[in-house]
């Protein structure tokens, strides 16, 4: 039996992981046209003989539009299908972990330079830039330039897109779809006043700001009937008159009404001017909230580094799982390391039995 709970088994829909840590999506901006290159099955490899229960790919964008910038992963084409197909049998060669994916659309965010070289809007017709679009014409920097508002055609091709794109990760056999409606994308745009200026059936009331990504949901539901979907959320834009804590949890009851399996609690990423308490468990407290509101189990994630603090989030209910990014990237073997610690075990690649420590015997299973 396990000893500590942040090793314990969980289940999400019909799947059951062996333990509560969730490997994040986390961009790598290193795909050619959306296609995955040898870096993601370097990258995703080496993240699969981690020890953690479940690893998700990166935000992928589900048109060429809805990058965040030139160099993202996309399932919008056969070519893109392709190239991951050949990254995911490399990886499940040597690893049974897991592996969801994250389907998203950048918005007024897309069109983006890569981090390492400033991360900026990069302006339709330049190399590597193309017009963007989104709930309404507002950009997100005053100084960038202005999306496309989406008209009904525009939303009836994105619903479409999600819902393709959610066909082609089942073709792929993976084993949930994440749903990104977080860090100021676009569903993100759809929730939040600050960015929804629309005056029709999508824009204004909460009711009418929910609409489309449940639309949305409703459609990758279908299209990916047979395994979990999730959804990652911003609680809160750390903005005056922004969205928030209350309606993150009237949207997560709608989300769980309509089949979804579990929730991630991330914040912010909409508004320029928000001022993030940013510091170890900063996001933790939101994950509590919408907890105690919903069923379906609730991922906590944000600065979660060490194992205790990641322990104690699952342990005293504060959330189901924790999702590990940045602390995973600098240490690959993270949960080998937590699992030493708690004197609880992982599956280890038979190339690596050789490396257990003398002091941790019974570390792989």
């Amino acid at each position: 039996m396990s000893k500590s709970k942040l090793f314990s088994p969980v289940s999400i829909g019909g799947m059951t992981l062996k333990n509560r840590i969730v490997i994040a999506p986390m961009c790598q901006y290193s795909a050619e046209d959306g296609k995955m290159t040898d870096w993601h099955l370097i990258h995703l490899g080496m993240l699969a003989n981690s020890g953690a229960g479940i690893l998700t790919i990166e935000a992928t964008a589900v048109t060429p539009e809805g990058r965040i910038s030139y160099g993202d992963v996309g399932l919008y084409s056969d070519e893109c299908e392709a190239a991951m197909h050949r990254t995911l049998e490399g990886v499940r060669r040597w690893s049974d972990m897991p592996i969801a994916i994250q389907l998203g659309h950048a918005g007024r965010k897309a069109s983006s330079d890569l981090p390492w070289k400033g991360g900026g809007q990069i302006a339709p017709g330049a190399v590597n830039g193309w017009k963007t679009e989104a709930p309404s014409a507002v950009p997100f920097k005053a100084e960038y330039d202005a999306p496309a508002a989406l008209d009904r055609d525009g939303l009836k091709r994105i619903r479409t897109a999600f819902a393709d794109a959610a066909r082609r990760a089942a073709r792929l056999d993976l084993d949930a779809v994440q749903i990104h409606g977080a860090h100021g994308y676009l569903l993100h745009q759809f929730l939040s006043p600050l960015s929804n200026q629309r005056t029709d059936e999508y824009g204004g009331s909460l009711e009418n700001r929910m609409r489309f990504p449940l639309e949305v949901f409703e459609s990758v539901r279908e299209a990916f009937s047979q395994s979990p979907v999730t959804m990652r959320v911003s609680a809160t834009d750390w903005a005056p008159g922004g969205w928030d804590v209350e309606q993150t949890i009237a949207f997560a009851h709608a989300l769980e009404k309509r089949g979804c399996d579990a929730m991630h609690v991330s914040s912010g990423g909409l508004a320029v001017d928000q001022q993030i308490a940013v510091g170890p468990n900063y996001q933790v407290p939101f994950a509590r909230q919408i907890k105690a509101a919903v069923e379906i189990p609730v991922i906590a994630v944000g600065l979660i580094t060490e194992f205790e603090q990641a322990e104690a989030i699952v342990s005293t209910g504060d959330a189901d799982l924790v999702a590990v990014a940045r602390a995973i990237l600098y240490d690959p073997r993270w949960p080998w390391h937590a699992a030493a610690h708690f004197g609880e075990t992982v599956q280890a690649a038979d190339q690596y039995l050789r490396c257990q420590p003398r002091q941790f015997r019974n570390l792989f299973g």
